[in-house]
C-alpha cells in the first residue's frame, strides 16, 4: 500500500529558509574542502552546559559555552542525537526525527545555536540515524497496529525468525538474536542493536523518501553535514552477512546526489566499523560519489595497543593495509567517543592483551570494548595522553575530540553501560562543577568524584588559570596543526627506523613537508630514520622553531626521543618561528 512521504509536510512547513551554501553562513569561509582540515568536536547536549537547572544539560547551555569552543580551537561540533527518545540508548533510539526533544529545548533554540556557531566560525554537524529507529517512534506503533495500514510496511517483518542467519549479533552482552516477537502484530521483527530499536526497511520507497525529507529539513536550518550512524546495516539478503551490501551504497550514492545538488557544501560523514577495504567503498568514486568522510575504526585500538606494547608494527600495519581513497574525501580518526573502545577490528589475541592492559575490572568492559575515557585508560599519563594526541593529529584524516578529554576528564565505571563515559562536563570546582545549578540529586548522572579525576582538581578553570595544563597544551597543538594544512591534505609515507618502538613518517603537499617521529616506548630511545631523497635537507622544529640537525648525507637522520616523546619537524627550506598561543582573557563560557 503506498503512502504519502510521512515528514515531508512537516519539513516544509517548519523549515521554509532556502537552502544556504557554506560561504553564506556568518562567520564561515566559502570552502567546499573545510572538513579536510577541519578539528570535530563531539559535545552531548545533556553533557555539556544546563541553563535551566533541571540536572540536563541543553541547547542554551551549549550556546553559552561557545566562546571556549572557540577559545579552543575546534572547528566543527558534532551534536549527536538530541531529538524525542525515550533515552534507553543516548537518543540513539529516535521517536521524532523532526523535533527537538524538549529537555533541550525547542527548535528555536537550535536554530538560534546554528546561527552562534557560524558567527563564531564553528561548524556544526548532527547525527542521522537511518538504520533504526525506537520502538515509541509513531512509525513503528502504527507499523505494529496497522499492518495494511501506511506505515506497515515501514520496518522489516517475518512470521518466523529464520531469516538471516549469517547476520551477527552486534551487542553480544545483550541481545541473543536479531529478531524480536511482537505481540501486537504477532510477527518477528529485524533489529541489528537493542530490541528496542527496530530497523527500517530501506525497501521501501516512502522510507527512503523519508530519511531525504528528514535530511532535508535539518539542511534547510542550515547544519553543515550530517554523520550517518550505523550504515552499514541498511539493507538485508539472505546468504550474506547483511553488511555492507550494493543496495547500501546504491541508497548513499542517490542521498548523495539530493544533498549536492540541493545543499552544496553539507558534509556526509559515515560511521561503518568495518575493516578499511570495507569502509573505502562508503566514498564511492569520483564519477559517483557517496560520502566525504568515513570514521577509520581499526586504526583506533592499535594507537592503544601499540603504546602497552611499545612497539609500532601494529600501527604500520593497518596503515599499510588502508587503500587509497578518491580525491577530496577524508578519514574520520579519533580517540574517544560516546561509545565503548570498540575492540571488533583486533585478533582474539590482542584483544585479550588490551583487557588485561586497559580493563583488568570486567566492569570497564561493555559488548566487545571498553567503556572508559581517554585520561584513565592511560593510567592519567600527561605524557601518554600528550603521545596518544600528537598520532592522532598528525596521522591521515580529520580528528574528533570528545568533549572533557582535553581537561583529562575521568569515568565512572559504576554506572551501567557506556553512561560511564557520559557524565556532566567539569567547568569549575563548585558545585556540579558549574555544569548545572540543581540540586546535585537531580543531575541526568552523578559527576565524577573518584579520588584521582575529582572534578574539584580537574575542571576547565583550574586548567586555564594553569598555563601549563593539558588543556592548555591541547589548545597550543591545535594552533600548531591549524598552521600547517598539509597535516589533513598532505600525503602520508611510512618510513624506516631501526627501532620498532619508533613510528616515523612523512607528511608533504605542494607547499610543505613535515617529519613525525613518535617515541611510543617508556624509556628514552634513539632512532635512525631514512628519509630518502631528502639528503642535507634541514630539519625545524614545529612548535617553536628551533633548528634540528640536517638530514644526512646517505638520507638518514638521528633522533634521540624521551619516554613517549614526538617531534613534528618541518623538513626543507626555512621555517619562521612558530608563535606560541598567548593567553588571552578568558572566555566568558569558563567562568561559573
Amino acid at each position: 500500500m503506498t503512502a504519502p512521504s510521512p515528514v515531508r509536510a512537516l519539513a516544509a512547513q517548519a523549515s521554509p529558509a532556502p537552502a544556504l551554501s557554506s560561504g553564506e553562513r556568518p562567520g564561515l569561509v566559502d570552502d567546499p574542502d573545510w572538513y579536510r582540515t577541519a578539528v570535530f568536536y563531539e559535545v552531548l547536549l545533556r553533557a555539556f552546559g544546563d541553563s535551566d537547572g533541571s540536572g540536563t544539560g541543553d541547547l542554551r547551555g551549549l550556546i553559552d559555552r561557545l566562546d571556549y569552543l572557540q577559545w579552543l580551537g575546534v572547528d566543527c561540533l558534532w551534536v549527536p542525537p538530541f531529538y524525542p527518545s525515550p533515552l534507553r540508548d543516548g537518543g540513539y533510539d529516535v521517536s521524532d526525527y523532526t523535533a527537538v526533544a524538549s529537555e533541550y529545548g525547542s527548535l528555536e533554540d537550535f536554530e538560534e545555536l546554528l546561527t552562534e556557531a557560524h558567527a563564531r566560525g564553528l561548524r556544526v554537524i548532527v547525527d542521522l540515524v537511518m538504520n533504526h529507529t525506537s520502538d515509541q517512534h509513531p512509525w513503528f506503533q502504527s507499523s505494529r497496529s496497522k499492518p495494511d495500514g501506511p506505515y506497515g510496511d515501514f520496518y522489516v517483518w517475518r512470521d518466523d525468525n529464520t531469516a538471516y542467519q549469517d547476520a551477527r549479533i552486534i551487542f553480544v552482552d545483550t541481545e541473543t538474536s536479531n529478531w524480536s516477537f511482537d505481540p501486537v502484530r504477532r510477527q518477528y521483527f529485524w533489529h541489528r542493536f537493542f530490541s528496542h530499536q527496530p530497523d527500517l526497511n530501506f525497501e521501501n520507497p516512502e522510507v527512503v523518501a523519508a530519511m531525504h525529507d528528514v535530511v532535508r529539513f535539518w539542511a534547510r536550518l542550515g547544519v553543515d553535514g550530517f554523520r550517518l550512524d550505523a550504515v552499514p546495516y541498511l539493507f538485508e539478503e539472505e546468504g550474506t552477512n547483511c553488511e555492507n551490501l550494493p543496495r547500501t551504497h546504491e541508497y548513499l550514492r542517490d542521498l548523495r546526489a539530493m544533498v549536492d545538488e540541493e545543499f552544496p557544501g553539507t558534509l556526509l560523514l559515515a560511521e561503518a566499523n568495518q575493516w578499511p577495504q570495507d569502509v573505502v567503498d562508503y566514498y564511492g568514486t569520483e564519477a559517483e560519489p557517496e560520502c566525504h568522510m568515513c570514521f577509520h575504526f581499526p586504526v583506533m585500538p592499535r594507537l592503544f595497543y601499540a603504546l602497552r606494547e611499545q612497539r609500532a608494527h601494529a600501527i604500520r600495519d593497518i596503515l599499510a593495509d588502508t587503500p587509497a581513497i578518491p580525491a577530496g574525501a577524508q578519514w574520520g580518526t579519533f580517540l574517544r567517543n560516546h561509545d565503548e573502545l570498540t575492540l571488533e577490528m583486533v585478533s582474539t589475541e590482542e584483544r585479550a592483551s588490551m583487557y588485561g592492559w586497559y580493563a583488568e575490572d570486567p566492569r570497564m568492559r561493555a559488548n566487545v570494548g571498553i567503556r572508559r575515557r581517554l585520561s584513565p585508560l592511560l593510567g592519567n599519563s600527561r605524557a601518554e595522553i600528550e603521545l596518544a594526541h600528537a598520532m592522532l593529529l598528525s596521522l591521515p584524516g580529520s580528528p574528533c575530540l570528545y568533549y572533557g578529554d582535553e581537561i583529562g576528564m575521568g569515568d565512572n565505571i559504576w554506572l551501567p553501560d557506556r553512561d560511564a563515559v557520559r557524565t556532566p562536563m567539569q567547568w569549575t570546582p563548585d558545585r556540579n562543577a558549574g555544569f548545572s545549578t540543581a540540586d546535585p540529586g537531580k543531575l541526568y548522572l552523578p559527576l565524577v568524584q573518584s579520588l584521582i579525576n575529582h572534578y574539584n582538581s580537574v575542571n576547565v578553570e583550574a586548567q586555564y588559570a594553569q598555563p601549563t595544563s593539558l588543556l592548555h597544551w591541547v589548545r597550543g597543538i591545535l594552533e600548531v596543526r591549524r598552521s600547517h594544512p598539509v597535516f589533513g591534505t598532505g600525503s602520508f609515507e611510512l618510513l624506516d627506523t631501526d627501532n620498532e618502538s619508533v613510528l616515523a613518517f612523512l607528511r608533504a603537499d605542494d607547499d610543505e613537508t613535515v617529519l613525525c617521529v613518535m617515541n611510543l616506548a617508556n624509556t628514552p630511545r634513539s632512532s635512525r630514520v631514512e628519509v630518502a631523497g631528502s639528503a642535507g635537507a634541514p630539519l625545524t622544529d614545529l612548535f617553536g622553531g628551533a633548528p634540528f640537525p640536517p638530514v644526512g648525507a646517505d638520507g638518514t637522520v638521528t633522533l634521540t626521543l624521551g619516554s613517549r616523546d614526538f617531534f613534528w619537524l618541518h623538513l626543507g627550506g626555512p621555517l619562521a618561528p612558530a608563535t606560541a598561543p598567548t593567553p588571552a582573557d578568558p572566555p566568558q563560557s569558563i567562568e561559573p
